[in-house]
């Protein structure tokens, strides 16, 4: 499949106070790891994110707040928008950026006629709800992208998966209060935010949650995958294949309690390929969300990415 690497060097510009885990360290080790890839096209600054972009999902309350706190940051300070998300100067740049490269990505599969675009861009979205900042997410990359594809290129079908370890929140919403869109998250529980339980199904089934322990392994990940999720997804038929990419599932990820490895990513990236092949003409667009162990992180965004290209 043809692959592209939408990336975002405004990654650089949210800039965290010492210690965090959601750094630019995570955008350079993932970069550097892409680089190495053979046969995957490069567009780098695909430029912000228009405010038409935002108000398709978020609230005009919100996106202000976002752009009012990094712009009242003083240099080498931080606003806080809620415990552990902080914005500096810099960052609402950084999260216009990152939407943008998701839309361009969109764009630029819509236009070919499929392919495969991975959107290189920090800080992650999936938690970020319509009017609410929240784990470390500002905007939300992912439900910007589904939007803009729905409205901008009238599809009627978009199916959203979520593979953090942690559970997309805020792209749920979308699913919530949309019939086109079908959100899917395999995410770990109990674990931060507490939300995805089984017993939530959005709108006449188009929510798919599998939470699962800690301690969960690559080849029960894999199950879960093979045996729930592909048979949802055969059964939607979407025109567009959306992945919100988190890669904190990976067993040396501090952050989560789960054992895989850079190769259940590969894995998962056919299943994927697969699906898009059959009902998406080959469009896939995956967003990096979480993953905070750098070598890991790299390994498994490189491992994924790779998968992609080679389908």
């Amino acid at each position: 499949m043809k692959t592209t690497i939408f990336d975002s060097p405004a990654s650089r510009l949210h800039a965290v106070p010492a210690g965090h885990p959601e750094h630019s360290g995570r955008y350079e080790a993932t970069r550097a790891a892409l680089m190495a890839l053979p046969g995957c096209d490069w567009v780098e600054n695909s430029g912000p994110a228009g405010m038409p972009d935002l108000a398709r999902f978020h609230t005009a309350a919100h996106v202000d707040r976002v752009l009012s706190a990094s712009a009242e940051a003083e240099a080498g300070e931080w606003v806080a928008l809620d415990p552990d998300t902080l914005v500096c100067d810099r960052s609402a740049a950084a999260a216009l950026n990152a939407a943008g490269a998701a839309v361009a990505a969109i764009d630029r599969v819509m236009a070919e006629e499929g392919g495969a675009g991975f959107v290189l861009a920090r800080p992650p979205g999936h938690h970020a709800e319509p009017d609410r900042a929240m784990g470390f997410c500002l905007f939300n990359t992912i439900a910007i992208a589904a939007t803009h594809a729905l409205e901008v290129h009238d599809l009627k079908s978009v199916a959203i998966i979520d593979i953090d370890v942690h559970h997309g929140n805020g792209t749920q919403c979308l699913a919530e209060r949309d019939p086109h869109v079908f959100f899917a998250s395999l995410h770990q529980a109990p674990l931060y935010p507490g939300t995805g339980a089984e017993s939530e199904t959005g709108l006449g089934g188009n929510v798919l949650n599998m939470p699962m322990p800690a301690d969960t392994t690559g080849a029960q990940w894999r199950a879960r995958f093979e045996t729930q999720l592909v048979p949802a997804l055969q059964r939607v038929r979407p025109e567009l294949v959306l992945v919100s990419a988190g890669f904190d599932a990976h067993a040396d990820d501090p952050v989560g309690g789960w054992g895989l490895r850079s190769n259940d990513y590969a894995w998962a990236a056919r299943q994927l390929a697969g699906i898009a092949r059959d009902f998406a003409q080959y469009r896939l667009v995956s967003v990096l969300e979480g993953g905070y162990d750098c070598p890991a992180l790299g390994r498994s965004a490189a491992a994924f990415v790779g998968a992609l290209s080679e389908a």
